[in-house]
């Protein structure tokens, strides 16, 4: 459940900052810009914070090199997709979508991954304390 909920933040937080509706961050700012400038910058603010904690910790526990290569899994299998042709890249809406989904699993599973690891492996990870 709580690689569900780690993966589900994710999601949230790049489809409330982007998506294809006018229902996001960046929409709502070029709307109010002029009249909503400071709650602009407060909750921009918040959304860097959270977009620092999901970052960083992916970066942490998978590195860029996790990051490319579990892109290039999610690729592959989109392409896939496509080839078979149950998937189709003719609608934009569809594709920002699919690459809010596809963002959200890379940042949910670099969240997630000592805890993925430890349920695969079965060896705990612990950090190690200089004293």
């Amino acid at each position: 459940m709580g690689v569900f909920l780690r993966w589900l933040g994710a999601f949230v937080l790049l489809s409330v900052t982007y998506n294809p509706t006018d229902w996001n961050y960046i929409a709502w700012v070029r709307r109010t810009w002029p009249d909503q400038m400071p709650l602009a910058v407060f909750l921009g603010l918040i959304l860097a914070v959270a977009y620092m904690v999901y970052g960083v910790a992916t970066l942490r526990s998978i590195g860029p090199f996790g990051v490319l290569l579990i892109a290039a899994i999610f690729g592959a299998g989109l392409w896939v997709l496509i080839d078979w042709g149950i998937l189709t890249l003719a609608n934009p809406s569809m594709n920002l979508w699919l690459g809010i989904l596809v963002g959200s699993l890379i940042l949910g599973i670099g969240l997630s991954w000592s805890i993925l690891r430890q349920r695969l492996s079965g060896q705990a990870s612990v950090d190690e304390i200089e004293g």
